[in-house]
């Protein structure tokens, strides 16, 4: 293996160019705009930021592009890169001040340098195992509510005010003293004119030097080297899907759906472009998710079992084989949601995990089932969501039972007293709802009761739904007990408890604004009538309505709730 380097500029100019390419086997782009901020700031700071690992090969390789625009170069040898994708797409596209493709989307990245920022590291990088971009597949399970979601205006500023580098907002692009990054390594402006709108109107001014040496220095990202390591032209696709599944496991850098990925495709040529096609086909249909679980289905299609272990042990007939059926089984199990649970998108489920088991299930019944079968299986997804079958504890064991009870010619029953021995009970009780937020999956759950009672929203009268177009109409939560209103007196985990939370649209939502309930109430009885607060449990007792009888109205709004979800999941 050879060792070379490269400046940032240099692989820029590759990816610009055509002639650094990525292969098959690699996952597409996923960072964060707030990922690419830390990734500036740690070359601005001269930060180590790890290798780059390339193969040179004479081999016809399946390809896929980069997240950024890139030339095309036939005559250019071929250069893949195994190793890097995120930084340097990340890197690509902003110094070049292009945008990025994410999951079928483009989006920029607008990142602002901070001329007055502290010369010392201000802010220490928390390390959460749990993050969305680091998990296997995001349940939306019970999670703490985002504490800077209710910080103020000033006390987020003082924050960025310490910051190098941040998320452009539009507030903080008209202050002086933030610079689009981008702008910066456009070179369309010299150092003078970001000094000049910084508010110096002169050399002598002490900050002049200051800023200069900052906007150098931040220029100066383009020279930073990184270390390559090129794998020789005499390996093979094999031996190179292999030595990227090694310094990939090793490194915990990818999910084991994105290793698992490399071993298909490494076997199965050209497969990606399956994969995404079908991805996208059930996008277009409404039910958008990530290409790992297609994955995993096929595996468990393939294999009766999820785990990911022994993908590289499939033959490529039986990869196509465990593909082919996973189609099919995914097309069922989204018909089902949709037409026999009433679940339209996936973001009303508490794990996209219930799509492969429902799938399978039709699958082991040939999608043969008689009415009675139907509406238990109806009865079983409907709990399984509400309950969060596959958001407590090990997700793939969860999964992997229930794959069994269906190998093993188990049914809908089995799989309810599989979900009653992990939860209790299969009833929902007031106490239940308590402390839940709108991550919960009994949240998503009561928007399905209250869309099921024909809820509609308090201003258009179009029945709730997440599929509305238009600022104005498009579903929003809307604070029954706004917060302005409860702030000072109750605690922001009592706030966002979601027995004080209903669904109307932006424009309803924005009318009430920080309005008391025994203040808005009567206008929206005035054009609705009781419809909107019955069909969403909501307690209209004029006694209820104080904020000194907040916490009275939470319990009594639960044990409405509760009674609904009952007759919901069980009818």
């Amino acid at each position: 293996m050879a060792k070379a380097e490269a400046t940032v500029d240099e692989l820029v100019s590759k990816i610009e160019r055509g002639e650094l390419r990525l292969p098959e086997m690699q996952r597409r782009y996923v960072w964060r705009s707030s990922r690419v901020r830390d990734l500036l700031d740690s070359l601005y700071r001269g930060y180590p930021s790890g290798a780059i690992l390339i193969w040179e090969t004479d081999e016809v390789v399946p390809q896929q592009p980069f997240a950024v625009e890139q030339q095309s170069n036939p005559y250019a040898k071929t250069q893949l890169l195994l190793d890097g994708q995120q930084r340097l797409t990340s890197l690509s596209a902003v110094i070049r001040g292009q945008p990025v493709q994410v999951n079928g989307r483009v989006r920029p990245i607008e990142l602002l340098f901070n001329l007055e920022h502290p010369d010392t590291l201000t802010f220490i990088t928390e390390v959460d195992d749990n993050r969305a971009d680091a998990a296997e597949f995001s349940d939306d399970g019970e999670e703490p509510i985002d504490e800077e979601a209710d910080a103020t205006e000033d006390e987020l500023q003082k924050r960025f005010d310490k910051m190098t580098f941040v998320v452009a907002t539009h507030k903080l692009e008209q202050l002086p003293q933030w610079v689009k990054v981008s702008d910066v390594f456009a070179g369309t402006h010299d150092n003078n004119y970001f000094l000049k709108r910084a508010g110096i109107t002169s050399l002598d001014d002490p900050r002049a030097e200051l800023y200069t040496q900052r906007l150098n220095r931040l220029k100066d990202i383009r020279k930073y080297i990184y270390r390559m390591d090129v794998l020789e032209r005499s390996l093979s696709y094999d031996e190179v899907t292999e030595i990227f599944v090694r310094v990939n496991s090793l490194g915990a850098k990818l999910r084991s759906s994105d290793l698992a990925l490399a071993q298909i495709t490494a076997k199965w040529r050209g497969s990606l472009k399956v994969f995404q096609a079908f991805q996208t086909d059930r996008a277009k249909d409404g039910f958008e998710l990530d290409l790992g679980l297609h994955l995993k289905n096929l595996v468990a299609h393939a294999t009766g079992q999820s785990r990911f272990l022994t993908v590289s042990n499939l033959t490529l007939d039986a990869l196509k084989s465990g593909w082919d059926d996973g189609c099919r089984g995914m097309e069922f199990a989204t018909n089902f949601l949709r037409s026999n649970a009433g679940i339209t998108s996936p973001a009303l489920l508490a794990s996209p995990f219930l799509v492969i088991s429902l799938g399978f299930y039709g699958a082991q019944r040939a999608y043969k089932l008689t009415a009675d079968e139907a509406q238990g299986l109806r009865r079983w997804v409907l709990l399984a969501n509400a309950k969060g079958r596959y958001s407590r504890g090990s997700s793939e064991t969860l999964l992997d039972q229930d794959l069994k009870i269906l190998r093993d010619g188990g049914g809908f029953q089995e799989l309810l007293d599989r979900l009653r021995t992990q939860v209790g009970r299969l009833d929902v009780t007031p106490e239940e709802l308590e402390g839940r937020n709108q991550r919960s999956a009994l949240f998503k759950t009561m928007f399905l009761a209250f869309q099921a009672a024909n809820a509609r929203d308090w201003r258009s009268n179009l029945v709730i739904a997440l599929s509305h177009v238009g600022n104005a109409h498009q579903l929003q939560f809307h604070h029954i007990f706004p917060k302005d209103v409860l702030k000072s007196t109750v605690t922001t985990r009592e706030i966002d408890d979601i027995a004080n939370l209903a669904f109307i649209s932006g424009k309803a939502n924005r009318k009430i604004s920080a309005k008391e309930p025994a203040l808005y109430f009567p206008e929206v009885r005035l054009a609705n009538g009781e419809q909107p607060f019955e069909s969403q449990c909501i307690p209209t007792d004029p006694d209820l309505l104080t904020v000194e009888r907040y916490k009275a109205f939470l319990a009594e709004r639960r044990r409405l709730i509760a009674a609904r979800l009952n007759s919901f999941l069980t009818p």
